[in-house]
């Protein structure tokens, strides 16, 4: 059992009315220019887990000018003692690698703390170290810089064998750590900034050689805490915790262009991935014990909160709890496929909001896209115990949609308390293909045949003789 960091509070129910009056006018203030891929306001996000680490967002307003940064450790440095100049175009890589072997060399001493001033600080990549601090001033920003040559090649993600956009090497992440302990950003919601618009422009003109590199990544590490920073404009994906124990990300703003930027996730895990078929059969790792909550977020090409595809190292114990999605493709999806392999399972959905989404939940298992040829067809995953309750909104045009198959069914799924106003109005619009499960006291719209009926006691009404109908239509 861990116990939770306290959080402010975040009344979503008495705040709707609030956010749909303000998303607007900053869509249109802004002209759409970013959106907020993954972002939580007045609240945290902390996953505990032995596989990927954790994430979460809020928006938070600068704070006052000059404000002293703050000690939080028993040794401070700031990056101008290592030579930084911080005018966006002086080189700053040597700068951050002094301080940072300084600052390795306090690991028994509590450890020391880096600030990075107001300024552009322009830099490759770098590697942290354990026992570290780093702390972003307002009006710091640390800027990537654009040339791939100055980003080392990796070897690919074990639980993703070959590569997951070429094979071979993978770029590394602007800011990088392996087998560290108490790491710290943080900061007065200073920006990392990876500059990934060159990055994107070669992703789709196929002139790159390796697969793209996450703009901050922790690997095989634990005792991990990201906050009070802004995000943006990663190459690829934005924070990826990598086979990380307890990891909080909380009070973190993450920034993207809504179309011009692929595969820019927010977090990985909010998109809660553990190995790529038979790569991530092997390596075994799951990814569990993850609580995500109090989040506001959009996603206009993929969903905003999303289990696999990638997921054969297994997925349980998941929470997601108070959360906002608003015009976006799909709210929250579950994906998968036969070659996997892996779980998903004992995953619970409590107090989502819907405004404006073309499909609210999904669960598919037809998700075809693998690594090689040489995936293992008979790897079946498990899809089984999951729960959907206080689920609400508007302006939904499928509510439901439920894609098991013969091979891969979906069991033991529950919802209770559902109210999704619709904006189709033909049938199949609560949509279900081999799927076993029940739906407890009266639901809007309508559930589909494949469910047990249950009273608002859990009182049985009516069994299901119908758990492998399909009417599903993609066409809707």
């Amino acid at each position: 059992m861990v116990e939770t960091l306290p959080v402010g509070r975040f009344q979503l129910q008495q705040q709707r009315l609030e956010f749909k009056r303000w998303i607007p006018a900053f869509l249109s203030s802004h002209k759409t220019l970013f959106v907020l891929l993954w972002i939580a306001a007045f609240g945290s996000v902390f996953f505990w887990q032995w596989n990927i680490g954790g994430s979460g967002f809020s928006i938070f307003a600068k704070v006052g000018p000059g404000r002293p940064m703050p000690k939080m450790r028993p040794f401070a440095f700031n990056l101008t003692d290592f030579g930084g100049v911080g005018d966006g175009v002086a080189d700053e890589t040597a700068a951050f690698e002094r301080a940072i072997l300084a600052i390795s060399k306090f690991g028994k001493r509590g450890g020391a703390q880096l600030n990075v001033p107001p300024g552009k600080w322009l830099t490759a990549p770098f590697n942290l170290t354990s026992h570290m601090t780093l702390f972003l001033a307002e009006d710091a920003e640390i800027l990537g810089i654009q040339e791939e040559k100055r980003w080392a090649l990796m070897p690919p993600l074990p639980s993703y064998g070959y590569g997951r956009e070429h094979n071979g090497s993978r770029y590394g992440s602007l800011i990088h750590g392996q087998n560290l302990r108490d790491v710290v950003i943080t900061g007065h919601n200073g920006t990392i900034n990876g500059q990934g618009q060159s990055w994107w422009k070669k992703y789709r003109q196929k002139l790159l050689n390796h697969s793209r590199g996450p703009l901050v990544q922790i690997m095989w590490s634990s005792d991990i805490v990201i906050s009070d920073i802004t995000l943006r404009d990663s190459p690829f994906w934005t924070f990826h915790p990598y086979d990380c124990k307890n990891v909080t990300v909380r009070n973190v703003t993450i920034l993207a262009p809504i179309f011009e930027a692929p595969n820019t996730d927010g977090i990985d895990p909010v998109a809660i991935k553990s190995g790529w078929d038979q790569y991530g059969i092997a390596y075994g790792r799951p990814s569990r014990n993850i609580l995500i909550r109090n989040l506001i977020i959009r996603s206009m090409v993929s969903a905003g909160i999303s289990i696999g595809s990638e997921m054969s190292g297994g997925v349980s114990n998941v929470t997601v709890e108070n959360v906002l999605v608003w015009s976006s493709r799909r709210a929250v999806r579950i994906k998968t496929a036969a070659g996997r392999g892996g779980y998903v399972r004992d995953i619970t959905y409590r107090n989502l909001t819907f405004d404006n989404a073309r499909v609210g939940i999904v669960i598919k298992t037809d998700y075809n896209e693998h690594p090689d040829d040489d995936f293992d067809r008979k790897a079946l995953p498990i899809i089984r115990d999951i729960s959907f309750t206080e689920i609400h909104g508007h302006g939904v045009r499928v509510p439901v949609r439920i894609h098991g198959s013969k091979d891969i069914p979906i069991r033991n799924v529950t919802f209770r308390d559902i109210s999704i106003g619709i904006t189709y109005k033909k049938k199949h619009i609560f949509q279900c293909a081999f799927v076993e499960g029940r739906v407890i006291g009266t639901i809007f719209p309508a559930p589909c045949e494949n469910l047990d009926r249950y009273d608002e006691e859990e009182r049985l009404v009516k069994l299901s003789a119908a758990q492998n109908v399909t009417d599903i239509d993609y066409d809707i």
